[in-house]
């Protein structure tokens, strides 16, 4: 991974930094890329860039103008709430899906054409891709479209290699705005129901990006990082 240069989308917060973080203490030349400006306190050997993935033109600008690369992850998504179909507001529905689904196409069309041939892209789907609960049916199916986007693209962009990570709960701002308070109450209550005991850290997330970009004999995975949630 050294002089490898790594583009993660998402890359400003949670699970996306923890990828930059690691990838840049290995090395690599990384971009950790978000809608807004970077985090005061940002680490200075990291570099930033601004992008909305809802705006194809602005994607293909920022490839173009980035040239060669060798590793895209793209950890972005929307934060949006769990409804019953009988609550379900479509249109709220349809610009989650500009995010997650369709942004990570966008992403994944436009950096293809930049991206090295060993290189790799990792896309990020989530445990309710395979695990019914009711309410969660725009994640659900979210999520699912990104598995099978991977293991499509997997075959027709090889030999580039094309892998998804699917974490479970995971303590990030994705759970919205709440107090420390309640974010422990959260994590805890969520925790004692998994087989380890506790919620996943975007550092456990982290390492299995790292694996994605490293072994070359690893395409078309979904690799489950969810303390055994789906158990």
């Amino acid at each position: 991974m050294k002089q490898a240069t790594v583009v993660v989308i998402g890359g400003l917060s949670g699970i996306g930094r923890a990828v930059a973080e690691r990838a840049a203490a290995e090395g690599a030349r990384v971009i950790a890329v978000g809608r807004r400006a970077a985090p005061p306190g940002w680490p200075a050997q990291i570099e930033t860039a601004t992008l909305d993935i809802t705006d194809e033109a602005a994607v293909e600008r920022f490839f173009s103008e980035l040239g060669a690369l060798d590793h895209l992850v793209v950890t972005s998504g929307p934060v949006i709430g769990s409804a019953k179909l009988a609550e379900l507001d479509v249109n709220a529905a349809k610009e989650a899906f500009d995010v997650k689904v369709f942004g990570q196409l966008r992403a994944a069309k436009q950096a293809a054409r930049y991206l090295a041939r060993t290189g790799s892209i990792t896309l990020t789907s989530g445990l309710l891709a395979r695990k019914a609960v009711p309410g969660a049916l725009v994640k659900a199916t979210m999520n699912a479209a990104i598995e099978i986007m991977g293991k499509t693209l997997a075959k027709e962009l090889a030999p580039l290699r094309v892998n998804v990570v699917s974490p479970g709960m995971v303590e990030t701002g994705m759970w919205g705005e709440m107090s420390d308070e309640d974010r422990q109450a959260l994590a805890a209550k969520a925790g004692s129901g998994l087989p380890v005991g506790r919620v996943g850290q975007p550092a456990d997330l982290a390492q299995a990006y790292w694996l994605l970009m490293n072994n070359g004999f690893m395409t078309g995975a979904v690799v489950d990082v969810d303390g055994g949630g789906l158990l």
